[in-house]
């Protein structure tokens, strides 16, 4: 059991990309799962191509059947599981007038509904070696919010509470389960971004995704198994910065 095994769901790109090239990059054997297989393969290959272990698994988070499927399938290859990183999300900013039932509903199974169907599925493989770490990445907006974002600020609010919760609940099977509320995190170019932009943040730059990638590998370290049920928030100071009109 010298290799970890670490699962990222939503890891077919973006931030989800990120952190599982990250923790291929450090060695360990990582486990994409998302959506769309053939991006889910993308991510995988470049793992490999960069010289880490990587294996792209199909996955609809929304799913209960799927979510078994995978994790059986995981602890039945390498017998154990380490790391899981609860990336996979969605978002729908829509005025709460139009915000449909089924939309609303999509976002909460995507996003929270996921978290404890993984963990719990997960967890039970972990208890059995009485060692593991889960990640749930939340958001800002769990405590802090922008008009039309109500589906999409519930279900990370919603992330906080389940980190807590299922830290208590797993800490005798010596399971860890912490959250990062990411803040602002640009996906793109940077030269898509404006100087006023970058200037909202005491670190004076927005976000990237290796901030939260970085995070995740600081969190599943064993070393750091005294961090539980925590929410660390990593935004550049932004939720700080006191702004005054003048």
């Amino acid at each position: 059991m010298n290799e970890r095994i670490v699962i990222v769901t939503g890891a077919g790109q973006g931030l989800g990309a990120s952190i599982a090239r990250e923790f291929g990059r450090t060695g360990d054997i990582v486990i994409v799962t998302d959506v769309s297989e053939s991006q889910a393969r993308e991510t995988a290959a470049q793992i490999v191509k960069s010289g880490g272990e990587a294996h792209a698994l199909l996955c609809d988070v929304r799913k209960e059947d799927h979510i078994r499927e995978l994790v059986s399938h995981v602890e039945y290859q390498f017998g154990h599981i380490d790391a899981l990183i609860n990336n996979a999300g969605v978002s729908r900013f829509k005025s709460p007038y139009e915000l449909t039932i089924e939309e609303w509903d999509d976002v909460q199974n995507t996003n929270v509904r996921s978290v404890f169907l993984f963990s719990r599925e997960v967890a039970k493989v972990m208890r059995k070696h009485r060692k593991g770490s889960i990640v749930n990445i939340a958001s800002t907006r769990a405590t802090m919010s922008e008009p039309f974002s109500e589906a999409y600020a519930a279900s990370k609010g919603a992330i906080l509470a389940l980190t807590h919760s299922l830290a208590a609940s797993f800490q005798e099977d010596g399971i860890q389960v912490n959250a990062i509320s990411p803040g602002w995190i640009h996906t793109g170019k940077i030269s898509e971004l404006r100087e006023v932009d970058h200037e909202q943040h005491f670190s004076k730059r927005v976000g990237e995704p290796g901030d939260i990638a970085r995070a995740c590998l600081f969190l599943t370290d064993d070393l750091n198994n005294f961090i539980n049920g925590e929410n660390l928030t990593i935004d550049g100071g932004m939720t700080r910065k006191m702004i005054y009109e003048h």
